[in-house]
């Protein structure tokens, strides 16, 4: 099993290689302005470490901050922070990294994302909460693999604040209504980030899956019914999940990594003119779709 991404001969390879040969061209992009207008949603289908030894999926990561503006900030809700109240990660300058995953490379566990302070953007998303909510902040946690993963990729020289924002419920009602209240920050700059993974059916994962990328069934019927609603708009079709989804049994046997989805719906100013695929294809037969909505 040598060679692939998911047992790598030089762990972290092709991450070193964009580092070097792709990143500095990406320093000069220009900062969000008011004049370019609400910064977009993002759902992300994030990744764990394999990533940053796929250049393809670098590739495409970094190709999608690239068509952006800087954002002024990130705020980012994940499938592996699951808390309620609403909770939000460690606001100070480098907050430490969450390694919640195992069986990968130690050079993973000793990856640093220094991000600046995100005190502004936690005093912000208080400010948007209701006061019937109350919204717990925490002094310790920092950033888990659903989070600093893909972003390490986007902006990997972590000069943009990131907050992290938990997942209270998987309601999808809820989640819209969430991303809804979150809605204004992008009006500020602010990317306001989903990050699941469109297809997460782990424990009915083969060999060959793993090490060929063989697609089955219940992922491409799945990630093709999410595909169609989400270029319609159709939320209320996405929301009915449970009894719509092709597949759901095998493709999300827990929902967590799917529903992070409506944030990026709810935070949308019109989800009802669809979202646009920004990222598409399989990792290990699971599908790494990844859109973004207006």
């Amino acid at each position: 099993m040598s060679g692939t991404s998911l047992h790598p001969e030089s762990p972290g390879a092709a991450f070193d290689e964009f580092l070097r040969d792709v990143a500095p061209a990406g320093g000069s992009r220009r900062p969000w302005s008011p004049a370019d207008g609400p910064m977009p949603a993002l759902y992300l289908s994030h990744g764990a470490p394999p990533v940053f030894d796929d250049p393809q999926w670098i590739g495409e990561l970094h190709g999608l901050a690239q068509s952006l503006p800087v954002p002024t900030a990130i705020l980012i809700v994940s499938a592996h922070w699951e808390a309620a109240p609403v909770s939000l990660s460690a606001t100070g300058t480098a907050a430490p990294l969450v390694y919640d995953f195992g069986g990968f490379a130690q050079r993973y566990f000793t990856m640093t994302y220094p991000t600046p302070e995100a005190s502004a953007l936690a005093t912000r998303v208080r400010a948007l909460m209701p006061d019937t909510e109350p919204v717990h902040q925490h002094n310790r946690r920092g950033l888990d693999h659903g989070a600093w993963v893909p972003l390490k990729v986007m902006y990997p020289y972590a000069d943009v604040p990131v907050l992290q924002l938990s997942m209270p419920s998987h309601d999808p009602a809820r989640l819209l209504e969430l991303g809804r209240r979150l809605r204004p920050l992008r009006e500020e700059g602010v990317l306001v980030i989903g990050s699941g993974f469109m297809t997460h059916g782990l424990p009915y994962l083969t060999s060959a899956m793993w090490l060929e990328n063989h697609v089955p069934g219940w992922s491409a019927d799945f990630d093709r019914w999410a595909a169609a609603a989400l270029a319609a708009g159709d939320v209320d079709e996405l929301a009915a999940y449970r009894t719509r989804a092709p597949g759901l049994r095998y493709a999300h046997p827990t929902v967590e990594h799917y529903t992070p989805l409506f944030i990026a719906l709810g935070a949308a100013t019109t989800p009802e003119a669809g979202a646009t695929t920004v990222i598409d294809g399989y990792q290990f037969g699971l599908s790494k779709r990844s859109v973004l909505v207006a």
